[in-house]
């Protein structure tokens, strides 16, 4: 099965860097999730139509917020079946990613695509937050719980020592209103609209959302 022409001239068109490879894995991916979403739930069957737009572009975005540096480690909380972990780990090859998520099924899924993928810099964890005990430079997560409590449940996961040109901390995917789920924290919080990244009407309510989590020290 090829990438439809509409989906490469639109990832070309965000991204005009990705190499060959990577269109190719954008391509498997896609194919990939459909195949075993008829198995495991990952995506929801009234959406996987939808699937190029609203939830591989969709977790692009974090990759047109912030270029993340070589070397970097970047935790996917709750990443059902790889989102947005592994649209992430083919845009960065050289940054490091974990994917957890609390259903082993699905964290099977992602660990299946990612080996049929062929990304190397991609480890699975099943299990909860508090079971992981290695420390990230970002947490990033799509659609599982409000902003307080992922920063309460992750804060102890960030490493201290930046490597990049924002504060280590928590980027998420958000869509409507965010004011009361964010409470204090917006105080120190960045909110972006999608629509400045992206044109597809998709995403004219959705949004990233930076709030770091400590007063990292830049790497000398």
């Amino acid at each position: 099965m090829q990438i439809s022409l509409d989906m490469e001239e639109i990832l070309k068109k965000y991204f005009p860097d990705l190499s060959p490879r990577q269109l190719n894995q954008y391509n498997q991916l896609i194919a990939l999730l459909r195949q075993k979403n008829e198995n495991v739930n990952v995506v929801s069957r009234k959406d996987i139509d939808n699937l190029p737009i609203n939830h591989i572009l969709h977790s692009l975005a974090i990759g047109k917020y912030i270029r993340f540096s070589k070397g970097s480690k970047i935790l996917d909380l709750g990443t059902g079946g790889g989102l947005p972990g592994l649209p992430l780990a083919i845009l960065f090859p050289e940054v490091n990613f974990h994917l957890i998520d609390r259903i082993g099924k699905k964290v099977n899924v992602a660990r299946e695509i990612a080996q049929e993928l062929g990304l190397e810099n991609v480890t699975f964890q099943h299990g909860d937050m508090g079971e992981c005990k290695e420390k990230f430079d970002f947490i990033v997560s799509r659609a599982v719980t409000d902003q307080p409590t992922l920063a309460k449940i992750s804060r102890k996961n960030i490493s201290s020592l930046s490597k990049n040109a924002l504060p280590n901390g928590l980027i998420t995917l958000k869509g409507g209103q965010l004011e009361n789920e964010l409470g204090n924290l917006s105080k120190i919080s960045e909110i972006v609209d999608l629509s400045n990244y992206f044109d597809e009407p998709f995403f004219e309510t959705k949004k990233i959302v930076f709030t770091p989590l400590s007063s990292s020290e830049k790497k000398q």
